[in-house]
């Protein structure tokens, strides 16, 4: 768990970068992945070096040649200002690569790491600046993988209470009651169609690690956890910045990471997953030819909400499942992409479960009702039955400031679809109950859950008026409360006299 101390430290980073001009706080923690990334390069390449000297054998695979040795943060971090800026910025006869350069290309290596930085660009830095946030970052201790991830979570977190940049971010209280349902296994293939800071596969692979220690102890489980178990797709260059250096700082070494348009004809994947866990783009609408045509052949429509499920049924396998999250809009759609859509989760997958959250979940960046759909693909239906929960709270003040507060459901949404078996005594007064597919079918599929729960009202006794007036059982009526006050009354006005 992050220290008060470190995050003190990393709060003086970010101010330090503000009062110099960096006003946008997603260039902050740009540039502060680009320094993290040429620190953890140089600590590799240190522990290389350490190993050739204990078996007294040349070094493996080299991160830094001799020539570069300039280039590495063990050596230009003790520079003067203006000597570490021409590090970053000039070549020279004996620096042939600035550390900027080297860093954009992973260390010179022709790995799938050295595209998710291909884009990135250095500027707006002073020499004292650079200098300034060096001997910083210099400062945080990146030993430990867990001390790694929480620093860098942290500072992901600024973005939720800086501006629009706090959009890109699902509530991580949300994402672990997603991951938590769902339960990762040894064996699951992972993948995030939307990936963005790769929330979702950060807190799946906590949730691993803490649920499956003996795991580790299989090499050829420890390459599929490094290499293939973990897959986000992302549109946008900065973005997959953010999410890997989140992947690899978490103790993922080659997290799989695609560029790509998940909704376009560039993204191949079909029945590769065992589990996506996602929170899609939504209210955003796209043209027919910008989609793949198989996404389109369930529901034509330019709705991303619709075509991301569509999408997902396509990359998952048989048997697979997902967590994900859709506007309420999805749940109750009246036009034909929307009831084709949630037809095709009830009557051939197994939808197994609807939670219903409030409208104020994803505040303050937007006040649009949310859900989540669990569901498996079968291609043969399911269980006859699906499971609705209706979320009050999660946590947090529904408001603009998300303030903590004692009220909670999500432990209590977990707890009860762990223990399904129970769930078929709940009466439809309740915060959770089962839901035959054959009603929902009555329902044109509708999916909102006030569609099936039942409210009690409880009916109130008024008094006559009769009662009123003259009182009732012992209680004054406002005949006699009258006749008191002129009493009263007149005794005020005889002290008056």
């Amino acid at each position: 768990m992050i220290t008060g101390e470190l995050k003190n430290k990393i709060d003086t980073i970010w101010d330090t970068y503000y009062s110099n001009g960096f006003s946008e706080p997603f260039s902050v923690i740009q540039q502060v992945t680009y320094l993290i990334f040429l620190k953890r390069l140089d600590e590799e390449q240190s522990l290389k070096e350490k190993k050739a000297n204990r078996l007294g054998q040349p070094i493996e695979n080299p991160i830094y040649t001799e020539d570069q040795q300039e280039i590495r943060w063990s050596t230009f971090k003790n520079f003067d200002p203006d000597k570490m800026m021409e590090v970053f910025t000039k070549t020279s006869d004996n620096r042939p690569v600035t550390a900027f350069d080297f860093m954009k290309n992973a260390g010179g290596e022709n790995t799938e790491i050295s595209s998710y930085f291909d884009k990135a660009m250095f500027g707006g830095y002073s020499p004292y600046l650079l200098d300034k946030v060096v001997q910083l970052i210099d400062g945080l201790n990146m030993h430990d993988r867990d001390t790694k991830g929480d620093l860098y979570e942290y500072m992901l977190g600024k973005l939720t209470s800086a501006g629009r940049m706090g959009a890109f971010r699902t509530p991580r209280h949300v994402i672990r009651m997603m991951v938590d349902m769902v339960q990762p296994v040894p064996k699951d293939t992972i993948c995030d169609p939307a990936s963005g800071t790769s929330g979702f596969l950060v807190m799946a692979e906590e949730f691993f690690r803490e649920n499956n220690e003996e795991a580790f102890r299989e090499e050829a489980f420890i390459k599929h956890f490094n290499s293939e178990m973990f897959t986000g797709l992302e549109f946008d260059p900065n973005m997959m910045q953010i999410g890997a250096m989140n992947l690899i700082l978490h103790g993922i070494e080659n997290p799989r990471l695609k560029r790509i348009n998940a909704l376009g004809d560039e993204n191949k994947y079909k029945e590769e997953f065992s589990l996506i866990l996602a929170n899609p783009p939504f209210a955003a609408k796209l043209d027919y030819d910008q989609v793949s045509a198989d996404v389109l052949s369930l529901a034509k429509t330019k709705d991303t909400e619709l075509l991301f499920i569509s999408l997902m049924l396509r990359m998952l396998k048989v048997g697979g499942r997902a967590a994900v999250i859709v506007p309420q809009g999805v749940l109750f759609g009246s036009n034909k992409a929307y009831k084709a859509v949630r037809k095709e989760l009830v009557q051939n997958q197994d939808l197994q479960g609807v939670i219903s959250m409030p409208s104020g979940t994803f505040k303050p960046y937007t006040g649009v009702s949310t859900a989540v759909l669990l569901f498996t693909k079968t291609n043969s239906g399911g269980s006859g039955k699906v499971w609705f929960y209706d979320m009050k709270a999660d946590g947090y003040t529904l408001d603009d400031k998300r303030n903590p507060i004692d009220k909670n459901d999500i432990p209590d949404i977990v707890e009860r679809w762990k223990a399904m078996n129970k769930e078929a005594v709940r009466i439809r007064t309740d915060n959770s109950f089962l839901v035959p597919t054959s009603e929902i079918e009555e329902n044109d599929w509708d999916l909102s859950i006030n569609r099936y729960k039942e409210i009690v009202y409880e009916a109130v006794k008024y008094d006559s008026p009769g009662e009123i007036i003259n009182g009732n059982e012992g209680e004054q009526g406002i005949k006699e409360l009258m006749e008191e006050n002129q009493k009263d009354l007149r005794a005020l006005e005889a002290l008056l006299k």
